[in-house]
């Protein structure tokens, strides 16, 4: 029996997108990774950061640093079902 079904990464990614983005990608690539919108990842990141004194903005730019960007052709996650 042969599926038809579009191929699929067997396990979910942490990168960052290059269409869904504002600054970098991080807030969309982590909302894509938890299945979260980014605008959520985003709110909760600027209020980490101000009940942190401004120690949680550091994660931002380890984060750019660390995470992957997505490759062009790769198909976004979660994969349209």
């Amino acid at each position: 029996m042969t599926s038809t079904s579009t191929p699929q990464a067997p396990y979910k990614q942490l990168r960052r997108p290059v269409t869904d983005r504002m600054i970098a990608g991080v807030a969309s690539g982590v909302g894509r990774y938890f299945a979260a919108d980014p605008n959520l990842v985003r709110v909760v990141f600027a209020v980490a950061t101000l009940l942190t004194g401004g120690l949680a903005a550091l994660a931002y730019p380890i984060m750019w640093f660390l995470m992957p960007e997505e490759p062009a052709g790769a198909p976004a996650w979660p994969h349209p079902a």
